[in-house]
């Protein structure tokens, strides 16, 4: 029986959900998944980057939007850009129109985790616009956390994530890094996940 195979594409200027993404995988491995990390291309200009103090990309390979078919499903990652997503991720999904014409994505999964400046970062409007557009249109079943992590109830500090799926406060100018709770809630989703893609497959082959 093959391996069942999760992409998790990030978009990350700051490393925080590059972070996560890192978490998410020690998830799907515990989950007998095998999975690789990508990152979208970087449209900013390098001029651009340096005047925000960006660090180098992480040691990653760039997703092409014909290697989302290679997978079971897909884990994106992604900052918000005033309550959406980035349009680095909006031109990767963009470009799987080919993919579309060929109902090469339906019946796959996908998740998706986040970071936001602050608590109030419109997190939830990221959410539900754009990617489950995509996902709906491909035929993607959408796979929410729930509250299936317990720090997702906890008051006494400051948590990113919700039922949708993992994440992190990051402050306006990125300062804030992931916290221990926040990195065990991607690890939980990565694992959650992890278990929903290989059960399907497992059914699929008998």
């Amino acid at each position: 029986m093959s391996t069942p195979k999760v992409s998790i594409v990030i978009y990350t200027v700051y490393h925080h959900i590059y972070k996560l993404a890192v978490e998410a995988q020690h998830g799907l491995k515990a989950a007998g998944v095998q999975s690789t990390i990508y990152q979208v291309s970087e449209t900013l200009p390098d001029n651009v980057l340096k005047a925000i103090n960006a660090p180098p990309k992480p040691d990653v390979p760039i997703i092409q939007p014909h290697q989302l078919a290679e997978a079971d499903g897909f884990l994106f990652g992604l900052p918000t850009r005033f309550g959406t997503a980035p349009s680095q991720i909006k031109a990767l999904l963009d470009g799987t129109g080919g993919l579309w014409a060929k109902n090469a994505l339906a019946g796959k999964f996908a998740g998706t985790f986040f970071s936001t400046s602050s608590q109030h970062g419109g997190k939830k409007l990221l959410h539900s616009q754009p990617s489950p557009t995509y996902f709906v249109h491909h035929g993607i079943n959408y796979v929410p956390l729930g509250f299936r992590s317990p720090h997702l109830n906890d008051n006494t500090e400051i948590v990113g994530g919700s039922p949708y799926g993992a994440g992190t406060i990051t402050n306006p100018d990125g300062s804030r890094q992931p916290s221990k709770k926040e990195l065990e809630v991607a690890r939980t989703q990565g694992e959650l996940f992890g278990n929903v893609v290989a059960t399907h497959i497992r059914g699929r082959k008998h």
